[in-house]
């Protein structure tokens, strides 16, 4: 499990439909039961519930969970601040996921250069 820290320390998300509760608690350095319990506080974060109730997070839940743990870890935001934060400004959540997304593109493609170098 990761400390909390920026995000720039956590990991790069693989290019995957569906993430399981525990790939999500590792990629975003939180733990499952924080996951379940933000589920509960923040009504856009809806992962995929299938066969026995089992949790299946897409690649813009798993943006999300880093946005929402960037408010409450890094930037000292209540859970309730937090959820005003992302209703308020939608915008701002979806400029700063994009942002997010270039960076993790980038990061995946200087993997395939190192990769390819060798």
């Amino acid at each position: 499990m990761l400390d909390q820290g920026s995000n720039s320390e956590l990991p790069v998300i693989p290019a995957k439909r569906y993430f399981t509760i525990g790939e999500v608690s590792e990629l975003c350095g939180v733990k499952p039961h924080v996951l379940r319990y933000w589920e509960q506080e923040f009504p856009n974060l809806k992962p995929v519930k299938r066969r026995g109730n089992r949790r299946y997070y897409q690649r813009h839940d798993v943006l999300m969970i880093r946005q929402i743990r960037s408010l409450l870890y890094d930037q000292g935001f209540t859970i309730t601040g937090a959820r005003q934060r992302l209703e308020g400004s939608q915008a701002k959540v979806e400029s700063t996921i994009s942002h997010q997304i270039v960076r993790q593109v980038r990061m995946e493609l200087e993997e395939v250069l190192q990769i390819l170098r060798r």
